[in-house]
């Protein structure tokens, strides 16, 4: 139907019809698919969510005399170091140091990605190698985005296609990276949005590759890479959607283009710092199949519900239960009813996919050609004896 040149060409006359994903579903029910295949040119879509396989490249400049850092703190986080003199990689999930007397509060590297993008300052304490050509043995300053070179995210693994419901069988609270888990299924938590998630609407991944220009935590970033524990031999459904956690991408963006509003550091009781990271995906519509694909609803896409009371690598579940089902508030489990509450903001991830729509009506954003698909065909390898090809739930 079309191409991706001639939708950038649209997109630069500011002709482009450009639509959110749930306004294609909505429109999909009124004229059907090929109606709106012919009526809509791309497709935003979006989400907000913890993001915690996520970090930060930082390029600090020499110093005088030269420094060769091998050991770093960012406000009291530590930051790796071991690869270019003054070149960091700091983890979103990096806890406060309290072997270096650091308050161990509620903070990490997620803090200080999001200070810095902010604009804020962080305090850096490094230590040196000395050598005869980086002879300086320490270095402590202040830093902001304004005063050091490179500073971008590099993000490992973002955009689970698909996830897990977090549930508690056992007699004790559980504090993990889904939230607080009650007692005796208290409470369920999941955390991907269903049938607005950018992946779920590209099952097979054939419009995202590596290469795809995306929206980023309020800036441009791309798809540089298939993401870890990339799993797309994931068991699917009859519409190509997983059935538990599949795909995922690694993605990098200029952090100093970026909006605080879309990268918010958050604290999980017990468990650690994650990264709230809002990411928007648009979807070309080339064929049919793009708008059929994006029709998916909330009650033809499945979730697993685990039992985190079980201390094993696969866990024990209760069964698939549909989105619709989850975004009703509540499921039965075992005839009992059980509260369920989302970890990403739905309501956020709306609006990043109403911003990257409005990027494209201004004309200030354009897809790319994937240089390479995303290979489809990864299994799943732990480390245990057995081999097995099931998914882990970390």
């Amino acid at each position: 139907m079309r191409t991706i040149a001639e939708i950038n060409d649209k997109i630069n006359r500011k002709q482009a019809v450009v639509w959110t994903v749930e306004e294609v579903k909505a429109r999909v029910a009124e004229v059907g698919v090929t109606q709106a295949a012919k009526e809509v040119d791309a497709i935003a879509t979006g989400t907000f969510e913890p993001m915690e396989s996520s970090g930060a490249i930082i390029n600090l400049g020499q110093t005088d005399p030269p420094i060769k850092i091998r050991q770093c703190w960012l406000d009291g986080i530590p930051a790796y170091s071991g690869f270019g003199p003054v070149d960091l990689y700091i983890g979103a999930t990096e806890p406060v140091d309290t072997q270096q007397g650091e308050d161990a509060r509620e903070h990490g590297g997620a803090y200080v990605i999001e200070d810095l993008i902010a604009g804020k300052s962080v305090q850096l304490r490094a230590i040196g190698q000395a050598t005869d050509c980086y002879p300086r043995a320490s270095f402590e300053t202040t830093i902001s985005s304004k005063t050091i070179n490179q500073f971008y995210l590099y993000n490992p693994r973002n955009l689970y296609q698909n996830f897990i419901v977090g549930v508690n069988g056992g007699d004790r609270t559980l504090f993990t990276y889904l939230g607080p888990l009650h007692p005796q299924l208290g409470n369920a938590v999941y955390s991907n949005t269903g049938a607005i998630s950018p992946l779920l609407n590209d099952p097979k991944l054939q419009l995202i590759g590596i290469g795809s220009r995306i929206l980023l935590g309020g800036a441009i970033g791309y798809v540089s890479w298939e993401g870890t524990q990339h799993f797309p031999l994931q068991k699917r459904l009859p519409n190509d959607t997983p059935v538990g956690p599949a795909a995922t991408l690694a993605l990098i963006g200029d952090a100093k283009q970026m909006n605080p509003k879309w990268v918010r550091a958050c604290y999980f009781k017990n468990y650690g710092p994650s990264l709230m990271l809002g990411v928007g995906v648009l979807l070309p519509v080339l064929h049919d199949f793009v708008v059929q694909h994006c029709a998916v609803e909330d009650k033809d896409l499945v979730a697993p519900v685990v039992d985190f009371s079980i201390p094993r690598r696969v866990r024990p579940t209760f069964g698939l239960v549909s989105y619709a089902q989850l975004k009703s508030g509540k499921i039965a489990i075992d005839g009992k009813a059980v509260r369920v509450a989302p970890l990403a903001s739905i309501f956020l991830s709306r609006q990043v996919a109403l911003e990257l729509k409005e990027w494209i009506t201004a004309g200030k954003f354009t897809l790319t050609e994937p240089v390479a698909p995303i290979p489809m065909d990864r299994s799943f390898l732990p480390q245990d004896k057995f081999g097995s090809q099931e998914m882990e739930i970390e």
